[in-house]
């Protein structure tokens, strides 16, 4: 079994488990160059994002989003967005990825602005 196979089944372990609970779930994912997150309400098969960041808006000023700043930048912004949308208690799904490095910088930044899981 390779690590692309171990993390789907972490991802599949978890999503069954979020699937009851029918709350909000501040998803994370990452890739060599970016990081993303979002807010995401899920009711049965229906999702909708209500909040996002990630490393490719022009807007943040992030030259090269596969370092551990860039994950401090959208930690912040996606719980100052979230705050701002009167959005406080969220689900943490790493989207199977291990919660180290880059995963946890942008989980303790999104609390340390406001979210809380």
């Amino acid at each position: 079994m390779n690590k692309k196979e171990k993390r789907l089944r972490r991802c599949k372990k978890m999503r069954f488990i979020l699937k009851k609970q029918n709350k909000l779930r501040l998803v994370v994912h990452k890739t060599s160059c970016h990081i993303y997150a979002q807010i995401v309400y899920q009711l049965n098969n229906c999702s909708r994002v209500l909040v996002y960041a990630s490393t490719l808006e022009k807007r943040n000023n992030i030259k090269y989003g596969g370092n551990k700043n860039s994950a401090k930048k959208i930690g912040k912004l996606i719980a100052l967005r979230a705050v701002k949308r009167n959005i406080f208690n969220v689900v943490y799904d790493r989207s199977g990825f291990k919660y180290h490095g880059r995963i946890k910088i942008l989980a303790d930044n999104a609390r340390k602005y406001g979210l809380i899981f």
